[in-house]
């Protein structure tokens, strides 16, 4: 069975930053840069949920190409437990949050509108 101490976790970074909860479930999918390095400096932005995805987009590094094929593939979200469990603690943020952080403790985090239009 799975410590559900990260949903207490998340729960405290809404509270933090004042943001209603939308707390987001180990098995559920998110979507995960290929090249994702937990010693690089961590991005992620939060899109609407989908049938499929959680609405997480989270990648590694200063370099970010969305037109690149497959820059993003589908992972389990209990993968960042095992690779980089200072992530878990941010994806119970409302679709259009980003957040930029890294495993030293650098943490923004901030509100994008426009993450919240569809095209």
């Amino acid at each position: 069975m799975i410590d559900k101490g990260y949903l207490k976790l998340q729960e405290e970074i809404c509270e933090k930053y004042a943001q209603d909860k939308d707390l987001v479930s180990l098995d559920s999918l998110i979507a995960l840069g290929k090249s994702f390095n937990p010693s690089l400096q961590i991005n992620g932005l939060r899109h609407p949920r989908t049938e499929v995805l959680n609405g997480w987009y989270i990648w590694s590094g200063e370099d970010f190409n969305p037109e690149e094929f497959e820059f993003f593939r589908p992972s389990h979200t209990h993968h960042l437990l095992d690779n980089a469990p200072f992530v878990v603690k941010y994806l119970g943020l409302p679709p259009g949050n980003r957040f930029l952080i890294d495993s030293k403790g650098y943490e923004d985090v901030w509100f994008d509108e426009s993450l919240l239009i569809e095209d």
